[in-house]
């Protein structure tokens, strides 16, 4: 989808549903007045007509992710063409607007120095003399960063021109169309305050994010992408989970020490002695001797009968008839 917005102007961009929409979640309110801004930067930056014009809005969309205003005039945040893309390049303003956010800085500036105003400076010590009104030209001969923190801690660095010079050969992209060209004392003061944050402030996590898109290439963003995509993502996740082919748990058998076992028997035995007998466990028994009381001979001459032909004694046929009959004891 984004390749075939790529040529599309963006003036005609920010009218499409899905664009409007992405910039919609991230601005509410304010996605009017962003997409107008776009559209004026594109118009007074022609350079910028010519690169893919989803990357336009996607470099603008760093700016508004970390709240800073991206009207070229400010210097917060510059949109910058490099290889057919637009990249977002922070201002030193831009800088000084978050470190201010953190709440941890008591004091913070840059200055450009021109010749006669600087006295002395000592790298080791950073113990730097400064006096503006001995200036003698308006000649550029470096800059000046500086900030202290809340509890004390503070900090000065100089570059002179010849090494801001030699940085901007180094890391300059795009050229004739940078600020570099358009504002150098801007991008010189830019770069002393980053190197100096970088190196000895506290980095807030919006201002370590900053440091992360500064002219880096802005991330492809899904315009189609909205939380319907992403639960609909979610339950087709889900269902592949579901439909593969799951493996019987297998109950390993537990293994009962002897210990365990001698303690299992222990417990067991003392709940029976310590259990009463219920009522059906009497009944059981009554209904034991009624059995046995039923299975009493009625005729003994019957029952010695079923034993061959042997004849009756006295002593047998009197036992039987007592039998199963309770005895007592002399």
């Amino acid at each position: 989808m984004n390749n075939q917005l790529a040529k599309v102007p963006v003036k005609q961009l920010v009218q499409n549903d899905k664009v409007k929409g992405m910039i919609a979640n991230v601005l509410h309110e304010r996605a009017p007045q962003f997409a107008t801004s776009i559209v004026s930067i594109v118009n007074s930056n022609r350079s910028l007509a010519n690169v893919d014009q989803m990357s336009v809005i996607q470099s603008a969309m760093v700016a508004a992710t970390l709240d800073l205003p991206i009207d070229q005039n400010l210097g917060y945040v510059w949109l910058v063409p490099y290889k057919g893309k637009a990249q977002a390049q922070i201002g030193y303003k831009g800088y000084i607007q978050l470190a201010q956010r953190s709440g941890q800085y008591r004091a913070m500036n840059a200055v450009t120095v021109h010749e006669g105003e600087l006295t002395s400076w000592n790298p080791l010590t950073e113990e730097i003399g400064y006096d503006p009104t001995k200036r003698a030209s308006d000649n550029v001969i470096g800059y000046i960063g500086y900030f202290k923190l809340l509890n004390g801690f503070e900090k000065t660095v100089y570059w002179s021109r010849e090494q801001i010079e030699a940085h901007r050969q180094r890391f300059s992209k795009a050229g004739g169309n940078s600020p570099w060209a358009s504002d150098f004392d801007a991008m010189a003061l830019k770069t002393v305050l980053k190197s100096m944050l970088t190196k000895w402030g506290p980095m807030s996590t919006q201002l370590a994010e900053a440091v992360s898109k500064d002219e880096a290439e802005p991330e492809t963003v899904n315009v189609e992408a909205n939380e319907t995509t992403k639960d609909k993502q979610a339950e087709d996740l889900f269902n592949q989970v579901s439909e593969l082919p799951q493996e019987p748990i297998k109950e390993e058998p537990k293994v009962i020490t002897p210990k365990e076992k001698k303690k299992a028997t222990r417990k067991t035995t003392a709940t029976k002695k310590a259990e009463p007998k219920s009522v059906g466990a009497k009944e059981t028994a009554v209904a034991k001797e009624e059995k046995v009381a039923d299975e009493k001979p009625e005729d003994v001459a019957e029952i010695i009968a079923t034993v061959g032909n042997e004849e009756p004694d006295k002593k047998q046929t009197e036992l039987l008839n007592h039998w199963n009959e309770p005895t007592s004891e002399d």
